[in-house]
């Protein structure tokens, strides 16, 4: 290959090494990190190449309300081998190799929302504090939600991941502190 050629790929190559270093996955899947963590996922998102970027191939959409990838190198979340990933608005998860999601949210002491006809879904929150956007001066939430289930869309297969959101108080309620207080902080 004529050096004209491979030097871009060269150039590219500290770029890509730096944004793959700077997602850390298994830690914003098993939510061990914040939403502005979670925020570095948007561009991948939106740019399918900066997916392929990071080694991660987009699937075709099995599901209308999530974007999946296969991962080239597998990533270890909640004790399990994951190559295949989706995201679904302010959530990442894992797709997991195990046709029953219920002793999986045993293990991380999720709370049971939903058990009826197949389908599952258990969760908990563990982190929820007021922040002060320091953009706008505007008081929000910030809250990070582990949870587990499983979908039509994915038989024998369970999702297992977080929820990052920053939402606006409702009316009448305003953060304690500037600097947020926290229920619980996310597992180390």
């Amino acid at each position: 290959m004529p050096m004209k050629r491979l030097l871009p790929l060269l150039l590219a190559l500290p770029t890509t090494a730096q944004a793959e270093a700077a997602i850390d996955l298994p830690a914003l899947i098993e939510c061990r990190q914040g939403v502005s963590d979670f925020a570095a996922l948007a561009p991948i998102a939106a740019d399918p190449l900066k997916a392929v970027a990071l080694g991660w191939r987009p699937l075709p959409q099995g599901n209308l309300f999530m974007n999946e990838y296969m991962l080239n190198t597998p990533v270890t979340a909640f004790g399990h081998r994951a190559d295949h990933i989706a995201m679904a608005g302010s959530s990442i998860v894992a797709i997991l190799d195990l046709a029953d999601p219920r002793p999986l949210a045993r293990t991380l002491e999720l709370e049971t929302g939903y058990d009826t006809d197949g389908k599952f879904m258990a969760g908990r929150e563990l982190l929820s504090r007021d922040v002060i956007d320091a953009r706008t001066g505007e008081a929000l939430i910030e809250s990070v939600i582990l949870s587990v289930s499983n979908v039509k869309s994915h038989p024998g297969k369970t999702l297992a991941g977080c929820t990052y959101s920053l939402d606006i108080p409702a009316e009448g309620e305003a953060p304690a502190a500037a600097s947020g207080t926290g229920k619980d902080a996310p597992p180390a």
